[in-house]
């Protein structure tokens, strides 16, 4: 049985759950969520998860997985790929995950909606301007971080890397711009460069433009 993963091409999220099954040589098909037609809102869906988001995983043994950092733990200890070399880089992984689940992705995630996905008429700008500030905290913390190394943890990539990249390859403005942070923006090609690395529009189904 080849897993599948439950998706659509906009959700950052679920890219990161793409994005390490497939570095992770992990066979597994997209099933489209076509999210702004209401879909993770059916019963049919919501009986797959609860949560009614994407991502979610049936694996190739059946199980049923979601929220991303539970995927790319779970394709990681499956191939014994990207958790770091010992307990102190697992460990590290780990934080930095949740470090940018807290911190980098919710924002991202939210002030990204809010500026491309919803009418101007309802965009809230008092709250997209404070996302704004609480982002640029967090791009000052990741260039930091990445001024003095190639990876997020360790010498190679990891799940670090495949969860803090999510939202930073996708084109709609939300206030990040490679060319003002250079350490990002190397890190960023570093990992363009893996192969089978793909943009996210590519690699799952559903873009702006199928709704253009």
């Amino acid at each position: 049985m080849t897993a599948r993963l439950y998706c659509f091409g906009e959700s950052g999220n679920a890219y990161k759950a793409a994005l390490t099954l497939t570095m992770a040589g992990v066979e597994w098909e997209p099933v489209f969520v076509d999210f702004f037609h209401g879909a993770t809102r059916s019963p049919e869906f919501l009986a797959l998860n609860e949560m009614g988001e994407v991502p979610v995983l049936e694996t190739d043994e059946g199980e049923v997985l979601t929220q991303s950092g539970v995927i790319q733990i779970w394709a990681a200890e499956k191939t014994g790929r990207f958790l770091g070399n010992d307990a102190t880089e697992r460990h590290e992984v780990l934080r930095w995950m949740f470090w940018d689940n807290h911190k980098l992705s919710s924002q991202a995630g939210t002030r990204r909606f809010l500026m491309n996905f919803l009418p101007p008429e309802k965009r809230p700008e008092p709250v997209i301007a404070w996302l704004g500030g609480r982002l640029g905290a967090a791009w000052k913390t990741l260039e930091r971080h990445l001024e003095g190394q190639s990876w997020m943890v360790g010498d190679a990539p990891t799940l670090a890397d495949f969860a803090c990249c999510g939202y930073l390859f996708y084109p709609e403005p939300f206030g990040f711009d490679r060319a003002d942070w250079p350490a990002i923006d190397r890190w960023l090609s570093r990992i363009e460069a893996l192969p089978g690395w793909k943009h996210p529009y590519e690699m799952m189904p559903g873009s702006p433009a199928d709704r253009a």
